[in-house]
């Protein structure tokens, strides 16, 4: 779990490689991550906007902007959370992603916080495999 504290608001991830829907031998790697967003202020937030940066193992990158996630724009009173599940393609079996939120009080103040850096790993990526 990779974990962000923007102005009171935490944001965390946990992502997961999903095998099923992923094709090494065609280059198409396959994650699903969850994202849960904490209000741990005294002000209600809304997610107005996402931008996401996503790069490969062959460093590419992929820029991601757009309204809300997952076709909402939630509202988050302080003590309440919002979670959500999404996936990503790269045809590398490791990346990373980062990106930030747009949000705006009830007040009317535009401000983003912090998605935290995570990694995207296919199980054989990168690592030892141990053959018993």
């Amino acid at each position: 779990m990779y974990r962000a504290i923007t102005r009171k608001i935490e944001v965390t991830v946990t992502p997961r490689f999903i095998a099923e829907r992923s094709s090494p031998s065609n280059g198409y790697y396959f994650w699903s991550y969850t994202i849960d967003i904490a209000n741990h202020g005294s002000e209600t937030v809304q997610l107005k906007t996402r931008h996401w940066r996503i790069t490969d193992a062959s460093g590419r990158l992929q820029e991601v902007k757009g309204p809300g996630v997952v076709g909402e724009e939630p509202v988050l009173k302080p003590g309440e959370s919002f979670e959500y599940t999404s996936g990503v393609p790269l045809p590398t079996p490791s990346g990373f992603m980062v990106g930030s939120y747009g949000m705006i009080t009830d007040s009317g103040e535009h401000f983003d916080i912090e998605i935290p850096a995570f990694s995207l790993d296919a199980p054989s990526a990168g690592g030892v495999r141990t053959i018993n």
